[in-house]
C-alpha cells in the first residue's frame, strides 16, 4: 500500500511539472518559404501562437510594393480578415494582428502586389500555443 501511495505521489509531481513546463515554454519560431510565378518569400513568426502575433515577410525574389496577409483554417471553416502589412524597407513586410484564434494548422496567405502584378503565396502555419 505504501508503494502505491509513493507511485501516485511521483506520478502527480510528474504531471504537475509537465503542465507547468509546457505552459511556460514558448513555441519554436516558425520559418517557411513560398515560391510563386512572380515572387518568392521567407515567412517568419517568432511566436506561432494564438492571439496577437507578428508575421515577417522577406522577399527573396521579385519586387512587391505592398503585401496583405490573411489566414484560414480549412479543417474548421475559420477565416480571419486580411491585415495590411507595413513596408519598413524594400522587400520586407511586417504585419501584426490576430491571425490565429485557435491552435491547429492554418493556411497563411500573403497577397503581394508589384510591377509584375498580383500574386498570392500560401504557407502552412502550425499554431501550437
Amino acid at each position: 500500500m505504501k508503494r502505491a501511495a509513493v507511485a501516485v505521489a511521483v506520478l502527480a509531481v510528474a504531471v504537475v511539472t509537465f503542465l507547468i513546463v509546457g505552459r511556460n515554454s514558448a513555441p519554436d519560431p516558425l520559418q517557411v518559404t513560398a515560391r510563386g510565378t512572380h515572387y518568392a518569400a521567407t515567412v517568419s513568426i517568432d511566436r506561432p501562437t494564438t492571439g496577437r502575433v507578428v508575421v515577417d515577410v522577406r522577399l527573396t525574389s521579385g519586387d512587391a510594393n505592398s503585401a496583405a496577409l490573411s489566414a484560414v483554417m480549412p479543417t474548421m471553416g475559420h477565416a480571419m480578415p486580411e491585415i495590411t502589412a507595413q513596408k519598413p524597407e524594400p522587400g520586407h513586410f511586417v504585419a501584426e494582428g490576430e491571425f490565429f484564434p485557435m491552435t491547429g494548422v492554418w493556411e497563411l496567405s500573403i497577397r503581394l502586389n508589384g510591377p509584375a502584378g498580383e500574386e498570392v503565396l500560401t504557407v502552412n502555419a502550425p499554431i501550437t500555443g
